[in-house]
């Protein structure tokens, strides 16, 4: 009750806020029928370990886990009808976008299919939200998204043709939160300075509380807020600051007893920061500086990832990203033997297995290339990337949490193909 009153009473504050400001309506927006769209892609890719893990995992990585094993990651279908954000009158619009595929095992929100498929291909809504576009008279606007959508923190998504590489960073797989449900408005003050509020259900989740197959894991809701700036440095500098805050482990008696605490009170802080400065036409730099607290067990992850992205024509771009980070209780980084073990682990059921690397402190170095060939115009595909990589991902603290709890540091040669409809 107190969760539903909370995201409701916030969604008709903002909305009040902005009538009594008073709308412009100088512009109309377009039909609404002229930017519905349906479209989607499909990802293969295979990940190599050349330790050959006994367990059949690549530690440190959740959407690529299964060492020498191709995998269907996502097969995605998007229909949409989004909205402009530099439209001068009121619109709205919506977004489902639902996927199958094996990377589906990790992005789960609680309580919406997480455990109706037993199998290492899933099904998952990555998106199912409804779209406001609310102007005020100072010249900026409010975007206003309601329902489940993926979290705006890290420099990297859930949607593989938006990810410079096929592996994920740390940051991205442990760092930050994959999805949210509630409301999120995004204040566009200005054409710099964009600002941040939302209430959501926690890190993961739905609505419904809380038995082990509910949609969220307590009874507790979340804040995530922040600010970003566009068009600095002459218009090549953009900055996402973001954190969310709300208890986020399950109110199961299990996880009670195993952090000694109440888990509706005990909060966990996500905190990431993102630079994105483009050089020039060919260059582009990224930094993701990331850090995560969680009160209930006293557990502290921190680290940093960079990206330089080379444009070496329209069919070749050369990636690298280079990431350190820290797991100083052993608390965050880990791996999920079995298909619904992630989403059991964060329903708090004492079923689900997790393996963990100790308190490690991970460096990785991954070297990419994306390969967009050229195709035939008027064809049901509309673009196809190639994308292999070589990855080395070491332990800088002498402990052995690769190769199934054996080995400091592992090598894997990966890549996928994505075909865009």
């Amino acid at each position: 009750m107190f969760r539903s009153l909370s995201i409701s009473t916030v969604t008709a504050m903002t909305c009040a806020l902005l009538a009594a400001g008073g709308v412009q309506a100088q512009d109309k927006p377009p039909s609404w029928w002229d930017t519905f769209s349906i479209s989607g892609h499909v990802e293969g890719g295979i990940t190599f370990n050349s330790r050959a893990p006994s367990d059949g995992i690549n530690f440190g990585q959740l959407f690529g886990d299964r060492a020498n094993t191709a995998l269907l990651n996502q097969a995605m279908l998007t229909v949409q009808r989004p909205i402009d954000p530099k439209l001068n009158a009121f619109d709205f619009g919506f977004k489902f976008q639902g996927m199958y595929g094996t990377d589906a095992r990790s992005t789960h929100s609680l309580g919406i299919w997480d455990e109706a498929i037993n199998d290492i291909g899933q099904i998952d809504v990555v998106e199912a939200n409804l779209l406001f576009h609310i102007p005020f008279r100072a010249g900026g606007s409010v975007a206003l998204k309601i329902g489940v959508y993926p979290s705006p923190m890290s420099a990297e998504v859930i949607s593989a043709p938006d990810n410079p590489l096929y592996s994920h960073s740390y940051i991205y797989y442990f760092g930050v939160p994959f999805k949210h449900t509630g409301a999120l408005a995004t204040v566009h003050v200005n054409d710099t300075v964009d600002v941040y509020l939302g209430l959501d259900t926690g890190a993961n989740t739905s609505i419904g509380c809380c038995s082990i197959y509910t949609g969220d894991n307590n009874a507790a809701v979340a804040f995530l807020g922040g600010f970003g700036l566009n068009g600095l440095a002459g218009g090549a500098l953009s900055i996402v600051a973001l954190t969310h805050i709300g208890p986020e482990n399950a109110n199961q008696p299990a996880v009670a007893a195993a952090c000694s605490c109440d888990p509706n009170k005990a909060f966990r802080y996500y905190a990431d920061v993102v630079f994105n400065w483009t050089l020039n036409d060919n260059w582009t730099l990224i930094a993701d500086f990331n850090w995560v607290r969680d009160d209930g067990f006293a557990a502290d992850g921190y680290g940093v990832a960079g990206y330089a992205l080379y444009k070496i024509n329209d069919i070749f771009k050369v990636v690298g990203r280079a990431e350190i980070w820290r797991d100083n209780n052993g608390f965050f980084v880990a791996a999920f033997p079995g298909n619904l073990d992630y989403v059991k682990i964060e329903h708090g059921d004492p079923s689900g297995i997790a393996r963990g690397g100790g308190i490690t402190t991970y460096a990785g170095f991954t070297l990419g290339l994306n390969i967009t060939p050229s195709l035939p115009t008027n064809q049901l595909i509309k673009n196809l990337i190639i994308r292999p990589e070589v990855r080395f991902d070491t332990s800088l603290n002498n402990t052995t949490p690769f190769a199934a709890g054996t080995a400091p540091n592992q090598f894997t040669f990966a890549g996928d193909v994505i075909i865009k409809f």
